[in-house]
Parts: C-alpha cells; sequence; structure tokens
C-alpha cells in the first residue's frame, strides 16, 4: 500500500525503444508542467501545502521545491551530456535536500518561477535533441549505470 502511496501512478517503466516522435511527444509534458503546477498549488492554501501527501511522506510544499530541485538537477545533466562525452554527474540527496530549512518553509511560487524558468530552456534543449543524442549518456555516480537522455526524457515527464 505504501508503495501505491508513493508512487500513485507506478514507477517509470521505460519502452523498449525511444524515438525522436516520442521524446517530443514527453517534451510537451515537460514543457506544460510548470503552468498545471502552478494551477493545482493554487488551489492549496498554506495549511494545505505544509501537510504530507502522503504518511509519513513529504508535504505538498516539500514536494513542490523537491520538483524544482530535481528538474534543475536534470537540466544540468542534460546540457553536461551534450556538451561532454560520457559525464560523471555529481549526484544529489534528494531526502537530505527537502528537510533543509528553505524546503519546509520558502514560498512555493520561488519554485514555480524557477520551473517556468527552467522548463523553458530545458524544453528547447529537448526540442532540438537529434536521434543521435538520445542515444548520449551519463554516468550516475552512486550505481554506475548509465542513462540517456532518451530515457531521462521519459523519466521527468513520468516525474513531473
Amino acid at each position: 500500500m505504501a508503495l501505491d502511496l508513493q508512487y500513485p501512478i507506478g514507477k517509470f517503466q521505460p519502452p523498449a525503444t525511444i524515438d525522436l516522435a516520442q521524446a517530443q511527444a514527453w517534451n510537451s509534458e515537460i514543457t506544460s508542467l510548470p503552468l498545471r503546477l502552478r494551477a493545482a498549488a493554487e488551489q492549496l492554501d498554506e495549511a494545505a501545502l505544509d501537510r504530507p501527501y502522503r504518511p509519513g511522506g513529504w508535504t505538498k510544499r516539500q514536494v513542490i521545491h523537491h520538483v524544482a530541485d530535481s528538474h534543475t538537477n536534470a537540466y544540468l545533466r542534460f546540457k553536461w551530456t551534450l556538451a561532454e562525452d560520457r559525464p560523471l554527474i555529481k549526484a544529489y540527496n534528494e531526502k537530505d535536500w527537502a528537510e533543509l530549512p528553505e524546503a519546509k518553509s520558502a514560498p512555493i511560487d520561488i519554485s514555480l518561477r524557477m520551473l517556468e524558468g527552467i522548463h523553458a530552456r530545458w524544453s528547447q534543449v529537448i526540442a532540438h535533441l537529434s536521434a543521435a543524442d538520445l542515444q548520449r549518456y551519463f554516468v550516475h555516480p552512486e550505481d554506475g549505470l548509465h542513462y540517456t537522455l532518451g530515457h531521462c526524457v521519459g523519466m521527468y515527464c513520468w516525474h513531473g
């Protein structure tokens, strides 16, 4: 049951092949995320923002700040991967970041504005990817796995 609450739409399951059409469909979702998130967040008052979205989970405020943190890191990873050959990216501890004071108390508009800017830039990066770019990858330092940009477009579409 906890898994269902933590991942209400399930974990990301990439398709066997990811082509440009699929990446651009996902990019449409990435492009629209900031507006969709703002529309949902504007329905919440301060008390609702500070309630966890599930038992033992982060507050809605922390989730919004987490999305901004995560997608900022993703944007940078894309840029590194396009500008370098198989870069070893910098990992971050999302759980610790979510417990920092600003993640627990800062106004959500800060992260919503951040997402608008990051996604405006990031969606342009994704829009210009070639089929070969989708196969470029970075290396994650914690597990040593290679993550292609094609996989990451889908994963961050799912994440949003």
